[in-house]
């Protein structure tokens, strides 16, 4: 019994010893140093945010990816399935369903359609608002709910702000269809992508997800990347490209609502520089004769 006491009292002297303060506290640094679920570091901006030594900072991002709190892809690390999990991931979500609710239900409001606010969960999209009154009923769609990202016009949008290794890996080049519109090749999806910031990040899908609907989205982008992205949904034979300024102009307002002016992130480096779309008002007559002539496509 006193030789299982003592084996005990050692293993949690040794338990102790590898969880000292320093070591927690350079944990603690290295969590911190990511700022938001879109923020990407290598190892050396990692070290350079936190002042520890690279090769020590090498040595816990590995533990830290083992044990999930991290996920690396490539180079760069960002906030893995544990810290997503956590409060943080709430209170993001808090604070943008905040900033869009008055414009969403606006937008419901004046166009008379269904309007979705939703976030980008690996190869799905997650809906964290859904407008629309009795309209949104029809619509089989749901807060709280998944879709593929890959065939909604509202997770393309987000997809497509993505560097294209990203994308590779998130959907592993498995991507199943979902009706006969849906995209199913890899390479398919990353023409439409580069289709979609050729537009300026406007996404369209028509039949994509559910035979009988088509959407127009646009991503809500933070300095980091796209944070969330809103659609509204209509019948699948509606004319989408009257529909794209106001989810555009949309977009960017709820951008300028939480960082103050619309952000331009930092593109992936094979991606070309896209300029924002800005949508005066005497702007908007030009932009629907173009969508009705299919310059939108």
């Amino acid at each position: 019994m006193t030789s299982m006491l003592r084996i005990s009292e050692a293993a949690d002297a040794a338990e102790q010893s590898a969880l000292s303060p320093s070591l927690v506290e350079r944990m603690t640094l290295i969590m911190e140093s990511f700022g938001g679920a879109q923020t990407r570091l290598t190892l050396e901006e990692v070290s350079g945010r936190t002042n520890i030594p690279r090769s020590s900072t090498h040595r816990i991002l590995k533990h830290l990816v083992q044990l999930r709190w991290l996920e690396r892809d490539g180079r760069e690390y960002g906030l893995g399935s544990l810290a997503l999990g956590l409060g943080g991931r709430e209170d993001g979500h808090n604070a943008l369903r905040a900033a869009a609710f008055p414009l969403l239900h606006a937008l419901a409001v004046r166009t008379e359609m269904v309007v979705h606010l939703a976030v980008l969960d690996g190869t799905e999209v997650y809906y964290l608002d859904k407008f629309g009154g009795r309209a949104a009923v029809e619509i089989p769609s749901r807060v709280g709910g998944r879709a593929p990202a890959h065939c909604t016009a509202i997770g393309k949008s987000m997809l497509a702000w993505l560097s294209p290794e990203r994308v590779d890996k998130q959907f592993k080049g498995a991507i199943q269809r979902r009706t006969a519109r849906s995209i199913s090749d890899i390479g398919i999806l990353h023409q439409e992508l580069s289709r979609i910031r050729g537009r300026n990040g406007l996404a369209f899908e028509r039949g994509e997800c559910y035979s009988h609907i088509a959407c127009v989205g646009a991503a809500v982008r933070g300095p980091d990347g796209p944070i969330g992205a809103i659609s509204i949904v209509c019948d699948a034979q509606a004319a989408l490209e009257r529909l794209a300024p106001l989810v555009a102009n949309t977009a960017h307002a709820i951008s300028e609502k939480l960082f103050g002016v619309t952000p331009q992130p930092d593109r992936p480096r094979h991606m070309p520089a896209t300029p924002r779309i800005a949508l005066p008002s005497e702007a908007l007559g030009e932009l629907v004769a173009m969508g009705e002539r299919g310059a939108w496509f």
